[in-house]
């Protein structure tokens, strides 16, 4: 069944989970399995099964803390990056039996964005030392580097062939993930907003790129030419907010400063539908 905007506006809570002591930094859902990992200012790492709502473990990291997270493909194992800044800024995670597996090293500062290739062991890392790491997590050492102007964010499409790198003034880079030392292939500028970008992601499609900025407004491009689909605007909010698409790209949905959920369907370009008004974590 396809998704319309009476599904959407329908949609209730099915579970909250209100154990957490600190503010939920980052959450990632699996991409086969009913999985999804958070990581919580409160250092921890909680995993859940979806298709149950139930919490299945709980790890800390009282060390290094845990900031952003992502599944790697194998179910029990993530990436997360450090919230205190150590030189292990980068860590490989079993959840299994919560060991590291594995450390990169490199990053001179903090890490803002994290992502994980959807078809092989390479992943990247983007960082306030104005650096986007490429990895494998196979190799303690890094596999390539790039040096870029302001805070860099970063992902990849969703067949892992393009990854794109968003930089101060608007601009985001697409890069051949087989050629990336090659340079960008192409360059799209956020019209006329100049604000940073804080979050991007793609389509399962490709053709769509969604852009969420620190002035709080988000965009939906069209990812083989660059240009604005459509825009929509959020409530103020000190922390960056983080938009996604839903599995078939037709709606978007995001959070917002005055604490509500609100989707936006994305061909009809109406104003958008509030599904809830909620603090917690919803599944």
């Amino acid at each position: 069944m396809g998704l319309n905007e009476e599904l959407v506006s329908g949609m209730l809570i099915g579970a909250v989970f209100k154990d957490y002591k600190g503010k939920i930094s980052s959450m990632d859902f699996h991409r086969k399995e009913d999985l999804l990992v958070t990581a919580s200012h409160d250092d921890s790492i909680r995993l859940y099964d979806t298709a149950n709502a139930a919490l299945q473990k709980t790890v800390y990291d009282k060390k290094h803390g845990v900031d952003l997270i992502c599944f790697t493909h194998h179910p029990s194992s993530v990436i997360f990056s450090s919230r205190n800044n150590s030189d292990e800024s980068l860590q490989y995670l079993s959840l299994y039996d919560n060991r590291i597996l594995r450390y990169f090293k490199g990053h001179q500062n903090r890490v803002v964005s994290l992502c994980m290739s959807p078809t092989n062991d390479s992943f990247m890392s983007g960082s306030m030392d104005h650096t986007v790491r490429l990895w494998d997590l196979r190799v303690n050492a890094c596999q390539g580097l790039l040096r870029l102007r302001g805070k860099p964010t970063v992902a990849y499409d969703q067949q892992g062939l393009v990854f794109a790198v968003a930089m101060e003034g608007g601009a985001i880079k697409l890069f051949d993930s087989r050629s990336y030392d090659k340079g960008p292939f192409d360059t799209f500028l956020v019209g006329g907003d100049t604000a940073e970008v804080s979050d991007i992601k793609f389509s399962n499609d490709g053709k769509q790129m969604l852009l969420s900025t620190t002035n709080n407004h988000i965009y939906v491009l069209d990812a083989y030419g660059g240009e604005k689909r459509c825009g929509f605007v959020l409530e103020a909010c000190s922390d960056n907010l983080e938009a996604c698409f839903s599995p078939d790209g037709q709606f978007v949905l995001s959070g917002s400063g005055d604490g509500s959920l609100r989707a936006w369907n994305i061909n009809s370009g109406n104003e958008g539908f509030q599904l809830l008004s909620s603090g917690l974590l919803v599944v």
